[in-house]
């Protein structure tokens, strides 16, 4: 078995227990994404790419470490050696800061509205890059939305304006309005991610209430214009009720806009927590078409310098965890 069909099952169970020694630097907490409000989660790596899984006891997946970051996993009969990877700031090798946990939005897939309403200070987000700035690659921004989305976007622009100093990329994935785009180019940021979640308008509608697609659509189309091929992404969400044509049609229409796509697995939390994660036939089926689709449109994930695209923990990442 190879390592991209190895990720897809892994992702297909989302969990894993940790055995032996002591997870300490090496286990994440999550206040946004897919692993929020959970336990916490570990990163798993090989030299052919790295796999977050969520802590559970209960999970079929072990991963015993044997100190000092060694590792091996064992899953459905077969043993591979490998490392967990220290996390920086939610992930490795990244500063990835969720700035307000809780949100004002209900997204139905989402266990963000359910955690404790907070919002870190200037000087908190300040003070966490510093601790970690001598081994990160990347800081990326993301946030809930505490008031709305006008003000979340000034405070992460002031935030962001601290951050500068640091001289390391930066990628922001907030909601966006219709000048957010142009805003965050100006500050001089590297990235940024504005999410269509879902593979059609309608589901999106009933997914994401009170949200606005059309506008997503628009910021990513100017995101291009300003940020370049390649340098600006959107999740889209697998396992929520989406036709695999569907998700074929959205991923070539954002890869034809310059947007590279971000596969998520849903994660079943929120309202959706009867729902099961998609299976790895399907995910390994998705990742041909993405893969295809990239291609055609000359777009190369490997180019990421921030977020998911270049963490790929969470996903399956074309050019990354197989070939491109």
């Amino acid at each position: 078995m190879d390592w991209l069909e190895l990720k897809a099952r892994l992702l297909e169970t989302g969990t894993a227990r940790l055995t032996g020694a002591g997870g300490g630097p090496y286990i994440s907490a999550s206040t946004a994404g897919p692993g929020a409000g959970s336990g916490g989660s570990v990163f798993f790596s090989t030299g052919s790419g790295r796999v977050r899984l969520t802590l559970d006891p209960e999970s079929p997946v072990e991963i015993e470490h044997r100190g000092g970051g060694r590792a091996v996993l064992r899953y459905d009969g077969m043993t591979l050696g490998g490392v967990l990877e220290p996390v920086a700031l939610h992930c490795p090798r990244q500063a990835y800061i969720t700035v307000t946990s809780g949100c004002i939005y209900r997204c139905r897939y989402c266990e963000v509205p359910a955690v404790a309403a907070g919002r870190k200070t200037p000087d908190q987000i300040e003070e966490m890059v510093a601790a970690v700035a001598a081994r990160i690659d990347a800081i990326s921004i993301t946030s809930g939305v505490l008031a709305s989305v006008e003000e979340e976007e000034e405070y992460v622009i002031a935030i962001v304006r601290r951050l500068l100093r640091f001289g390391i990329p930066i990628g922001v994935s907030i909601f966006p309005g219709e000048a957010t785009a142009e805003r965050l180019h100006d500050l001089g940021i590297a990235e940024v991610k504005f999410n269509v979640e879902t593979a059609t308008r309608d589901l999106f509608a009933v997914m994401c209430p009170g949200l606005d697609w059309d506008m997503v659509w628009r910021a990513l189309r100017r995101s291009v214009d300003l940020f370049g091929r390649g340098h600006v992404f959107s999740n889209l969400i697998i396992g929520i009720g989406e036709q695999d044509r569907e998700v074929e049609e959205c991923i070539r229409a954002l890869c034809s806009t310059g947007v590279v796509p971000v596969i998520r697995p849903l994660n079943p939390a929120g309202e959706l927590r009867s729902y099961a994660r998609p299976t790895a036939g399907r995910l390994l089926r998705i990742y041909g078409i993405t893969s295809r689709l990239l291609r055609e449109a000359a777009l190369d994930p490997r180019d990421s310098l921030t977020m998911c695209p270049a963490c790929t923990g969470c996903d399956l990442v074309p050019g990354r965890d197989g070939p491109l």
